[in-house]
């Protein structure tokens, strides 16, 4: 557990463990509640078999979140017949402070949860209030449509707006894991899902199940039931040959497609099968955008905001999730001994400190152009604010609606991968001078699907995108690293041409366009 200063540290961890507080209201409520969700959940079909599990923290509003006590279900019984005196209490670092007594045969030995490790990961990393385990029959099969994809992705479906930071028109991505014969050896590749994907309120673990967690049992729980409702959705839409991964919904390609309903009198919304190319990846900056725009608009007013909008919101639990991953980025940046980057005070801290430290690391960020996950994400909540204060209108170069509109019309599935979050990229194509564009996008990727030039990012991109061989996409950037990663990916690659762009190499061995026209 992260420290947080000497003597308030020592007193804390002896408020938790005090026997008052491990025997009293708040830790006998805990107890109650768990075995309550779990006769419910088994119900839902989610712990039967003795599987999945439930953990909440003892609620004790004196203390801080961080700070309070976890009550666990155990392992190997029947979830439907626990009771209160059958749970684990931990403390916030995960020791065991009090254990079940054992019952007579048939019943096994007590033994806390196999899943303990993983969600000490969720509490300890996304200062989770309560995680949920589940082994749902929709969350197996829906890691099953797409073998190889590393994430599942659906778009446009009401429950969507269930889930932590999402709307209607969002695209929900959930990374997927891949399951291992013991689970807790699962620990350390769900810790890094939860590292890649700083929105994500949940990760998928292939052929096994979910976990979900939220900032009380309440959010968890509402969360774990429309993750479980679009999960299910998705198998159902599959079985019909419609795509949930698209806004529009139409039929799906054949590369996705179950094969009872492949039929030549379906009318395919996406490419034929037998077009070269099923889907078109954009670029932003330099290739939809020009790079001044970026440059001069986009970063000066994220720049000049940074103090505002922390100011302004700095008790919100967006921005607290903001400050924490860039006090992750920040740690690791001074131990690598990056120029420009400071210490950030502890949260109990005077505001104005931490302000001041945050604003100091995001400057240098922002000037150096860092490709990182938790300075886009920032920006991209400024840029929010821009944006619905029309502050802000997102420029693209003229040709660019009327190629998306033709690819649309034509069948192309059009996506956008940009080291911009995919909120910003939402952000500037949805507040254009031509109009509202992301009608015409199916998708959206940024630095959490990986480096733009790392040519596994474009392998990860393929498998999300159903198609049958990486040489139905076309990839098109102004970037000649890009350009080399994703047609060593396997991707057809196109160099944009703009105003502004960095020259290229001579003898560079690509194809070159100066307006999407001439494709």
């Amino acid at each position: 557990m992260a420290c947080c200063g000497g003597g308030r540290e020592e007193a804390a961890a002896a408020a938790t463990e005090s026997a008052a507080y491990l025997e009293g209201e708040a830790v006998r409520e805990a107890r109650e509640l768990v075995a309550e969700l779990c006769r419910h959940f088994y119900g839902q079909g989610w712990v039967t078999g003795t599987g999945g599990s439930i953990t909440v923290k003892a609620n004790d509003p004196a203390l801080p979140l961080a700070h309070q006590l976890i009550v666990m279900s155990p392992s190997g019984v029947q979830k439907e017949r626990m009771v209160a005196e059958d749970m684990y209490v931990l403390s916030a670092d995960g020791k065991v402070l009090s254990s079940p007594v054992s019952k007579p045969w048939p019943h096994k030995p007590p033994k806390c949860t196999d899943c303990a490790p993983l969600f000490m990961k969720a509490y300890l990393m996304r200062g989770a209030g309560a995680v949920i385990h589940s082994h749902g029959m929709e969350t197996c099969i829906a890691t099953m449509l797409d073998p190889g994809a590393k994430e599942f992705r659906i778009t446009h479906m009401e429950m969507i707006k269930g889930i932590k930071g999402h709307g209607y028109r969002d695209e929900l991505v959930v990374p997927i894991i891949e399951n291992t014969p013991y689970e807790y050896e699962l620990t350390d590749s769900l810790a890094e899902a939860i590292a890649a994907y700083p929105k994500a309120t949940a990760v998928l673990v292939r052929n096994h199940g979910i976990y979900v967690w939220g900032d009380s049992w309440i959010n968890a729980k509402t969360q774990a039931e429309c993750y479980h409702y679009l999960f299910d959705a998705a198998i159902k839409l599959y079985q019909l040959g419609i795509d949930w991964t698209t806004p529009e919904h139409g039929p799906i390609n054949s590369a996705k497609r179950p094969r009872s309903v492949l039929s030549s009198t379906i009318p395919n919304g996406c490419a034929d099968a037998k077009s070269s190319k099923h889907c078109v990846v954009l670029d932003i900056e330099g290739t939809t955008t020009p790079i001044s725009f970026v440059t001069d608009v986009m970063f000066p007013y994220a720049r000049d905001n940074v103090r505002k909008h922390l100011t302004s919101t700095y008790s919100s639990d967006e921005t607290k999730e903001d400050i924490k991953l860039l006090r992750i980025q920040v740690e690791e940046d001074l131990k690598n001994g990056i120029v420009g980057s400071v210490p950030i005070p502890p949260d109990d801290a005077d505001k104005e400190e931490v302000i001041n430290a945050l604003v100091a690391n995001v400057d240098s960020m922002i000037k150096a152009d860092r490709k990182i996950t938790s300075l886009k994400q920032l920006q991209g909540h400024i840029w929010r604010t821009g944006f619905e204060s029309k502050e802000l209108q997102g420029v693209v170069f003229y040709d660019v609606p009327e190629a998306l509109k033709h690819w649309h019309a034509s069948g192309m599935k059009v996506y956008i991968y940009s080291s911009g979050s995919r909120e910003a990229q939402r952000l500037l194509f949805g507040n254009t001078a031509y109009g509202d564009l992301r009608q015409y996008l199916c998708g959206f990727f940024d630095t959490t699907t990986g480096n733009k030039r790392e040519t596994r990012s474009y392998f990860e991109i393929s498998q999300s995108l159903g198609v049958d061989s990486p040489a139905q996409i076309l990839f098109i950037t102004d970037v000649f690293q890009e350009a080399v990663a994703a047609k060593s990916a396997g991707f057809e690659v196109i160099i944009s041409i703009r105003p502004g762009n960095a020259p290229l190499p001579e003898n560079h061995g690509f194809r070159t366009i100066k307006s999407f026209s001439e494709i």
